[in-house]
């Protein structure tokens, strides 16, 4: 659970913006959408390997 102490005179937008701010940093929505699917770990473990390999070629493409 997520707390945003609110100070004295504060504007509320603030806070709430504060607390949006928080709760992406923290990833829960992106945590829930993996959740809501099943996937493989073949299909994970390719996915991390194509993006290692898209990484890795904008990398070179630097180098030259």
């Amino acid at each position: 659970m997520l707390i945003i102490p609110v100070k004295d005179g504060e504007n509320i937008d603030r806070a709430l913006k504060r607390y949006k701010r928080k709760f992406d940093r923290t990833g829960t929505l992106r945590q829930l959408r993996e959740r809501k699917n099943f996937t493989k770990p073949s299909v994970t473990k390719r996915a991390q390997l194509q993006k290692a390999q898209y990484i890795q070629r904008l990398k070179d493409s630097f180098e030259i």
